[in-house]
């Protein structure tokens, strides 16, 4: 049987994402392997059977692109993998960015412990425009938006989470959290704060915490989100090999809804209830769609991801460190 590509995962990527290649008789036995090209452009190959064969997209392709993945001399369909566009750079964004009502995106510039940055956070218009919209949180670290359409921010060197006023004025709405990183507002308006040393604070309109669950300590932002179940997800990267989805009920109770990712980062729900979150180990790094039961399906294939957001007409946005990335052209694997 003459060697035949069949398939490709996933169809989304982004430059240094590990695609995967699917079909039969690959020729892995002699003492060269064949060449992969992504586009125009050879591919480092990081895995190699008869069946698949592993390539990272490489740099210089073109910003949402289209692109044809081959291996050189083995027939079989052509497959198209779809590269994300970048849509801000110029950021340190350590937790999720948030969209607004009107579709605006809001990242941050974290910065290195307790730097003071000239903007902490910046208001993308959906024409891709990029503007100052904060400049007085030291290490802006989660954003949440409560049901009256106002920004929240946390300081994980401050403890802290702010309040914005509609020009970006910082006033304080509650302290003494500890390292307060992921935000996430309840369908009451309560609003719940992630402390990295292993708390999940609520806190009420008036800015009173209380201690609502505990999870074990993380050694980067906690991201929370809540379910359609009224119960809150999250994840909590540590040194563990794998680290685990979190669920909390109301009454914080705490288990481990998913526990096969080995660094899970962001995470959120789109309008129909599903759950996606941010896998940052290397080799299986991406956003990952994670269903009620089975295996978790890699929608697109990139390094370095710390976030996901979904605008109000379901479009979608990740995020690395320095920049965010739309995923838009004609396939929609989030569908």
């Amino acid at each position: 049987m003459p060697a035949r590509v069949t398939a490709i995962r996933p169809l989304w990527a982004i430059e240094g994402g590990r695609i995967t290649i699917e079909g039969t008789d690959f020729p892995v036995d002699g003492t060269e392997l064949p060449e992969v090209r992504v586009g125009d452009r050879p591919a480092r190959v990081v895995f190699a059977s008869p069946t698949r064969m592993a390539a990272l997209v490489p740099a210089g392709i073109g910003d949402g692109a289209r692109v044809p993945v081959k291996i050189v001399g083995v027939a079989g369909e052509t497959p198209y993998i779809t590269l994300a566009i970048p849509f801000a750079t110029g950021l340190h964004q350590v937790d999720n960015p948030i969209f607004d009502a009107q579709g605006n995106l809001y990242v941050t510039f974290s910065g290195t412990r307790g730097q003071q940055v000239p903007v902490s956070i910046f208001r993308v218009r959906p024409s891709g425009t990029r503007e100052t919209f904060s400049s007085g949180v030291v290490n802006p670290t989660s954003m949440a938006i409560d049901p009256d359409g106002r920004l929240y921010v946390s300081s994980r060197f401050e403890g802290t989470v702010y309040r914005l006023a509609d020009d970006g004025t910082p006033e304080t709405f509650a302290q003494d959290l500890g390292v307060a990183c992921g935000l996430a507002f309840d369908p009451d308006g309560v609003l719940y704060v992630g402390d990295r040393s292993g708390t999940i604070f609520a806190v009420a309109p008036n800015g009173r915490a209380r201690v609502f669950a505990s999870l074990p300590p993380s050694v980067a932002a906690f991201h929370l989100a809540f379910g359609p179940d009224r119960a809150l997800y999250v994840t909590a990267p540590t040194f563990s090999s794998y680290d685990a989805i979190y669920r909390i009920d109301r009454d914080g109770t705490a288990n481990a809804a998913y526990t096969g990712f080995g660094r899970p980062q962001g995470l959120a729900f789109d309008a129909s209830g599903a759950l996606f979150v941010i896998e940052a180990l290397a080799g299986s790094a991406g956003l990952y769609r994670v269903p009620k039961t089975g295996t978790p399906e890699l929608l697109l294939a990139a390094p370095g991801l710390v976030g996901i957001a979904f605008d109000p007409r379901g479009g979608v946005l990740v995020c690395s460190n320095d920049t965010a990335y739309r995923l838009a052209g004609p396939q929609r694997p989030l569908r």
